[in-house]
């Protein structure tokens, strides 16, 4: 009876680490996957920035950029955020070839976004002021993108990866301050 006993406890104990064991890893499963696919995301916003002759704001969440091809001309490239619960890119940082109201279908850079997604405009620096944040798409000349990942398991606690990217300069784009 006691060997039984104690034969219950050490299972019982061999049984609990593994359990831990095995949710340590989905949640470190997670964070790997969502490092990597926010590295991504910011890899391909940040080589269209650099590259976008214009941009256009549509709203906090959306903006389309005028990126300049091989030859002299321009495409738009739509990057957002997808808040339609019915779209296949829900809770997603998305890329689109055209114009916001391009048909083309997105492309979801990042899945599992929370709806605090944005991004921030700003202006070239000038001497003596410290808000250099732009009011418009004339003077934008530096865009920042700022978004938090989500995601949880059946029996495993959320796991969640915030990511503020660095300015990314228009390079092709005139401005006036």
């Amino acid at each position: 009876m006691v060997s039984a006993t104690i034969s219950v406890v050490v299972l019982a104990g061999i049984l609990s680490a593994f359990l831990m064991i095995g949710r340590t890893g989905y949640a470190a499963g997670n964070y790997s996957e969502m490092d990597a696919q926010t590295r991504r995301a910011l890899d391909i916003f940040g080589a269209d920035a650099r590259k976008a002759a214009d941009v256009r704001w549509h709203d906090a969440q959306t903006l389309t950029l005028q990126v300049s091809t091989a030859g002299a001309g321009t495409t738009a490239i739509t990057y957002g955020y997808d808040n339609l619960t019915s779209s296949p890119t829900y809770r997603s940082f998305y890329r689109l070839n055209g114009d916001v109201s391009s048909s083309t279908p997105r492309l979801a850079l990042v899945r599992n976004v929370t709806p605090d997604f944005a991004f921030a405009r700003f202006k070239l620096e000038q001497p003596g002021v410290s808000d250099n944040t732009a009011t418009n798409d004339l003077e934008t000349k530096q865009v920042q993108v700022t978004l938090r990942t989500a995601r949880a398991g059946a029996t495993t606690p959320m796991a969640t990866q915030s990511a503020v990217s660095a300015r990314y300069i228009l390079r092709n784009k005139r401005v006036s301050n």
